[in-house]
Order: structure tokens, then sequence, then C-alpha cells
């Protein structure tokens, strides 16, 4: 165009890069379409698909895009809420996407006997979760870009920029065979670290041939050769959306809530929510750093889960936590083949696509 314990989704997403794994982790037969044959196209460089996919245009188009997401942590309390702790940290998740502009375009996340819908017309941009009946209603800054709509669901495009920003002199980039996805031909853009305090061992980008557009994005841990976390096309056509697949209007009896986002700075939505969330470091080391209070089961973002699902599902992730200490101070360690999350005594938490030794120089930089 997708924190542990009850990060935000915004704040998910705070560390560019390496930190699109906090949702990811080992999953082995994805839903989403393997590799095939490698097909004909013509030659690209690194910094010829580099330079296209930062060119390239999203055309109208209609399509289904899995996540797939598993720690491998302690099984987790089920909830029934697509949004929740337990639901973001494993399994698998299914968006339906109409896209005109970045302006126009609706996501939709089918459940069981439920949907949750994010639909932007405009400046106007709807969320709609059925099971609740409830519709808020968000005005957007006049330059909003098609991104930063409130808890809009995570598209190849939208993880592909994200890595991206990474791109520089602490990052390799080659192509790879070009490969299938959802039926389109695409060459195979691979970026990995060079800094060995990076979990993430390189992330693919599959690229459609045709437009430049990212239709898949896999990111594997260092030295793995299965992918911990991938988001792509299952299916895609690349056609206009109906104009009734793009307008919206509250169901009867919904619950209406109005929010207005248009007072920050432009383009900047995602300025309004969480300020005491900061960041260190930068590219594959950047290290997300909250109040441990965030972590909490009635922190704000819990959505429709209730605070005793949400406290089963802390205490779990805390018992899998280790206790640690050193000249920082002490608190509790949760360690993936993808992500570290140090919840320090001090009421700080640090986390990150990255060796803990790099969490505990930002606690020890962190002032008390």
């Amino acid at each position: 165009m997708a924190q542990l314990p009850k990060l935000s989704r915004r704040a998910r997403w705070a560390i560019p890069a390496g930190a699109l794994i906090v949702t990811g982790g080992l999953m082995a037969g994805s839903l989403i379409t393997a590799a095939q044959a490698a097909p004909g196209l013509p030659p690209r460089t690194a910094a010829q698909l580099l330079a296209e996919v930062a060119d390239s245009t999203t055309p109208p188009l209609t399509g289904t895009v899995v996540e797939t997401a598993s720690f491998g942590l302690p099984a987790l309390p089920a909830t029934g809420n697509p949004t929740s702790l337990a639901s973001l940290l494993t399994g698998s998740h299914t968006v339906r996407v109409w896209y005109a502009s970045p302006q126009h375009f609706r996501l939709a996340v089918p459940e069981s006997l439920s949907e949750s819908d994010v639909i932007r017309d405009g400046r106007t941009a709807w969320l709609w979760q059925s099971t609740l009946n409830k519709v808020t209603r968000f005005t957007l800054p006049a330059h909003a870009a098609g991104q930063v709509v409130p808890h809009q669901p995570l598209t190849p495009q939208q993880a592909a920029s994200q890595v991206l920003a990474a791109v520089g002199p602490t990052t390799t980039v080659r192509v790879d065979s070009n490969v299938t996805v959802a039926g389109q031909a695409a060459y195979a853009l691979v970026l990995a670290p060079k800094d060995a305090r990076s979990l993430v061992g390189q992330v693919q980008i599959d690229v459609d041939g045709s437009n430049g557009v990212p239709l898949r994005l896999q990111v594997f841990a260092r030295g793995a050769s299965s992918p911990a976390f991938q988001v792509g096309y299952t299916e895609i056509h690349f056609v206009r959306p109906a104009p009734a697949d793009l307008t919206f209007a509250p169901p009867p009896g919904a619950t209406v809530t109005r929010v207005n986002l248009s007072g920050g700075k432009p383009g900047g939505a995602g300025d309004h929510a969480r300020p005491d969330v900061t960041t260190t470091g930068s590219g594959w080391l950047t290290v997300l750093e909250l109040p441990s209070a965030d972590l909490t089961p009635n922190a704000p973002g819990a959505g429709a889960t209730s605070p005793d699902q949400s406290a089963a599902v802390l205490r779990t992730l805390l018992l899998a936590a280790k206790p640690v200490q050193g000249s920082w101070g002490s608190g509790r360690l949760l360690r993936t083949s993808l992500v570290s999350v140090l919840m320090t005594d001090q009421g700080t938490t640090f986390a990150g696509a990255v060796q803990p030794s790099v969490l505990y120089a930002a606690a020890a930089a962190h002032p008390h």
C-alpha cells in the first residue's frame, strides 16, 4: 500500500527495518504461495531493482494478502480476538485488499463470524469492527500518506518500505533467482545486515517483474533456511476495484466515534499517538523504548480483549522471560530467534531485532 506484551500496532512498527519481525517467527508450510520454477525476466541489478521499487507507483488492484507469524513461544491462551496479543504473536492472518490509490482503498480482515475493515476515502478513514458493531471515523491531515491510517493491516508494500529504510552502508544487497508469487513473475531482492548484532539474517522482497510493486516479503532469522515471518499476496489482479468496494456507511445501530487527526504535522497521523515511545540506534540495530506500564493488561490499545485474557497472556510471556542483571540494573529478558525484549526493574522496556547486548547498552544509556 500488522508487541510484545501490549505494544500497540503503532509501537510494533516504530522500529524500522529489523523490527518488521516483532510479529515474526518460524512458520513451516505457510499459506503464502511457494516459489516455483524461476520465470524468465529481463536481467536487473540490485541497484536497478532498488530504484525501481523506490520509483514505482502501485497500480489499482484487488487481491488477498496472507501474513504468518509464530514466535515458538509457550502456547498462549486463546482470546478469540484477531488483534489480541496471542493472535498477533502466532498463526496466520488474511487481508482482503481493494486498492484504487493511496487515498482510496479498503482492507478487510475476515475472521470466523466477524470482520474488521479499514476504509480510506480521501481525508476520511473508517475502522469497522463487526463483532462490536463499532465504527471509528478518522479525519486525516490534508497531506496524510496512504500508509498512516490508524489500525491499517500490514501489506507487502508497507512492509517493503519499512525494510528499504535500512538500505545503506550497513546492508548488503543482491538479486537471487527469479520467483513466482500469486501467479506473477518476480525478482528476488535480498537485503542482509552486515552487523552480527542484528538477529535478522536476511530479508527477501519479491518484486513484480512488470510494475516494480513488492508482492511478498520474507524475513529470515540469522542462520535459518526457512522464513520466520512473511507477508505476501496469494491472489492478485491488477484491476480497478468496483466503487461499491471502496465506499462505507456505518451499519444501523453501530456506535460511531469520531477522531480528528488533522491538527498535527503534515503527513503525520502517526504523530498523535504514543509520545512516550522512543527509539535509540538506527537501521537494523534500532531499539524501541517504552514504559513497562504499557505492558499491563489495562494499557491503552487493549482492544476487545478482556483484562483477564490479557493478564493470562502476559503471565505466560513473563514466565518465559529469564532474570538478568548487569551494570545497567536488573530485570527480565525474553528472547526469540528474531526479537529480544528487556523489561527492567527500573520500569522501562527495551525491544528490538537485536542481540541482548544491544538492549543492555540502551538500558545503560537510559536516564534513571
